[in-house]
């Protein structure tokens, strides 16, 4: 059954159990967090009860049952609606107006996103428009995993180039060429091993690289 006590302060709220909110919650719980989840749906409280801290059906929109909760003790706060974007709304200005200090809120469209912003949400998260993009770049590219960041910087993973193999990273002189860092390496069956000049490379290894965007971007064409 769903659990409707009151939460710990160090809990995390989320809001809204469909794809995004509830495999944000079930991640927070296994990497050991208290999770005070709230949704309108009966039917998805019920099938998310054995899973989570606390499963709630509740409006979200309605202060007074968010203060019942328990909900202004919580820092931080997670709202996963994102079709109806009202009640999404609505949600970020409530749990506001109650006091929570952290609100990330998903956003499906950047008026969306700034209606969000404007009412309290501190970040905005487009997790659609961020998984395309990045899809997009593993698509086109040898990168094996590639994350941007919201000031034109990025981080990829992928295969050495040939001109690095059997060379240190001092002798390949990958920076200066490509304008990217190095971060680590990575061999098959060991450990990753952070970077420093003196690092070698050897046939099969993975780079862990950072740069600005288009950097990356170019640095992967040659892998």
């Amino acid at each position: 059954m769903a659990d409707n006590r009151r939460t710990p302060t160090d809990g995390i709220l989320v809001v809204g159990l469909g794809r995004f909110g509830g495999q944000v919650a079930a991640s927070l719980v296994r990497l050991g967090h208290e999770v005070l989840a709230i949704d309108q749906d009966d039917g998805i409280v019920q099938r998310w009860s054995d899973r989570l801290t606390y499963v709630v059906q509740a409006d979200s929109t309605d202060e007074d049952a968010l203060q019942q909760l328990g909900v202004a003790d919580l820092r931080r706060a997670i709202v996963g609606i994102g079709t109806d974007i009202e009640a999404s709304v609505l949600t970020v200005l409530a749990l506001n107006e109650i006091g929570v200090r952290d609100i990330w809120a998903k956003a499906i469209t950047a008026k969306h996103g700034k209606i969000l912003s404007a009412v309290g949400a501190d970040h905005v998260i487009y997790p659609e428009a961020a998984m395309g993009e990045r899809v997009a770049h593993l698509i086109a590219s040898q990168m094996l995993d590639f994350i941007e960041f919201d000031d034109g910087y990025a981080i990829a993973k992928l295969q050495a180039p040939e001109e690095a193999i059997g060379r240190t990273l001092a002798e390949s002189a990958l920076r200066s060429k490509y304008g990217i860092t190095v971060v680590g390496v990575k061999m098959t069956g060991s450990d990753f091993t952070y970077a420093r000049p003196e690092t070698m490379v050897y046939g099969g290894a993975l780079l862990i690289v950072a740069g600005k965007t288009p950097e990356v971007e170019r640095f992967a064409s040659v892998t």
